[in-house]
């Protein structure tokens, strides 16, 4: 398997996953300002949506989309903790987190990330996203990770959307709940690992 990626970029996730996993794999990564990943090709060739992550399978074939790829990524490393057996309601808990992440948070941070919005706008949506990063930290009260006592796929890609906070200047270090959960996360050996091979720790 290969693994399409930009440093600190929602591929993290799945990254930290296929670590979890202990899964062989390699690593592309891209550049999503050019489109072009290290070896020089045309990443839209790849992607034609232009976005990591990729999982590129034996076969030459493709999956997109993060959360669908951590599915597959656990599915087949059987790894029942990340995410629970096909038709349980676990594995739905996990998925529903999973949605949660992707379309309130990971969309809510997308616009803070462009340079021509102005800062009237930033302001507007980082105080919504603000207070959906309130009721999260109440969420987390009542467990160490989002489902309960076990670290899940879900987990994987809260802890990357989070680390989003400190590039769009969002100050969420007074909602301790989620900086013990940022603590916690970053303190397991495969998202160290992860972290360091993008070149995110030294």
């Amino acid at each position: 398997m290969k693994l399409y990626f930009s440093p600190a970029a929602c591929s993290l996730s799945p990254h930290i996953l296929l670590r979890e996993c202990g899964l062989t794999f390699d690593l592309e990564k891209v550049d999503t300002e050019l489109h072009r990943t290290a070896d020089g090709r045309d990443f839209y060739a790849i992607n034609p949506k232009g976005q990591v992550p990729v999982l590129e399978l034996a076969d030459g074939s493709r999956i997109t989309e993060g959360p669908v790829i951590a599915q597959y990524i656990a599915d087949q490393a059987q790894a029942t903790e990340l995410m629970p057996a096909a038709g349980t309601l676990a594995r739905y808990r996990v998925m529903e987190w999973q949605n949660y992440v992707s379309t309130e948070l990971h969309k809510s941070f997308t616009p803070l990330f462009h340079a021509g919005l102005d800062d009237t706008a930033k302001a507007t949506l980082a105080a919504l996203l603000r207070k959906k990063m309130d009721w999260l930290d109440a969420q987390l009260q009542h467990g160490p990770y989002l489902t309960g006592e076990h670290f899940t796929a879900a987990d994987a890609y809260l802890f990357v959307v989070l680390g989003w906070a400190k590039f769009v200047k969002l100050d969420i270090s007074d909602l301790a709940h989620l900086q013990a959960f940022l603590r916690r996360v970053a303190a397991r050996p495969a998202v160290q690992a992860a972290m360091r091979a993008e070149g995110l720790l030294g």
